[in-house]
């Protein structure tokens, strides 16, 4: 006779946040690191103004995300604004400082250019990670919320396979499709499918272009 099957708990597990908490500090303090060549903020503004925006995000939800508030996105989505305006603004600024002939420090250059290109990674792995479904609270199956429609199509939501029944993307699934878009200029193997990711991708994208086609033509200039 078999023994009748207990019923699991509910799940006690909860959405990790530190991850990208941590990679919003760790851009925050590259930020120090940007050649004054390119920009003319004052070093500790961008780190300060991150950490005020971030600090509230952190104290709510500083490991798992647990309480959620409708104003701890607002922060969210207005600390990754920030961030990408502040990024372009470095793109703007490393424009300049190539188009004045200014540019025979090769080191300036690619520092400059490598900050930018890591910054726009992250800020926008953050940003997809934060959207996508109406966010990680809507998407974690212990908050019991009613998700809104996909923005991105990963792989594993396609197909049957065994063992990835049932599979959430986390931080790190968006971290690389944030790195893919930066690398080929393009979606790769996780498709946007939404409006606002699409557009959210193309910026990205245009960043990262800009930013690699400057130190191209730079490296052709000294060639």
């Amino acid at each position: 006779m078999n023994k009748p099957t207990k019923a699991r708990p509910p799940s006690t597990r909860h959405t990790r946040r530190w991850p990208a908490s941590l990679a919003v500090v760790a851009v925050l303090v590259l930020q120090v690191l940007v050649p004054t060549q390119v920009n003319a903020l004052p070093r500790w503004l961008m780190p300060v103004l991150g950490g005020l925006l971030l600090l509230p995000l952190v104290w709510m939800n500083p490991f798992h995300l647990r309480r959620d508030e409708p104003w701890l996105r607002s922060v969210e989505l207005v600390l990754l604004a920030v961030l990408v305006a502040v990024n372009a603004y470095y793109l703007a600024g490393m424009i300049f400082f190539l188009n004045n002939g200014d540019a025979n420090e090769g080191k300036v250059l690619v520092k400059s250019a490598l900050l930018i290109w890591v910054t726009n990674v992250v800020a926008f792995a953050v940003w997809y990670w934060e959207i996508d479904r109406g966010g990680p609270f809507a998407r974690a199956p212990e908050h019991e919320r009613e998700t809104e429609r996909a923005d991105l199509l990963f792989p594993q939501m396609t197909v049957d396979l065994d063992g990835w029944k049932g599979w959430l993307p986390g931080f790190t699934d968006y971290l690389f499709v944030s790195f893919t878009a930066a690398t080929a200029f393009s979606p790769t193997d996780t498709m946007p499918l939404t409006a606002r990711t699409k557009t959210l991708m193309g910026i990205q994208s245009a960043i990262a272009l800009l930013t690699v086609a400057i130190v191209a033509a730079r490296a052709v200039n000294v060639l």
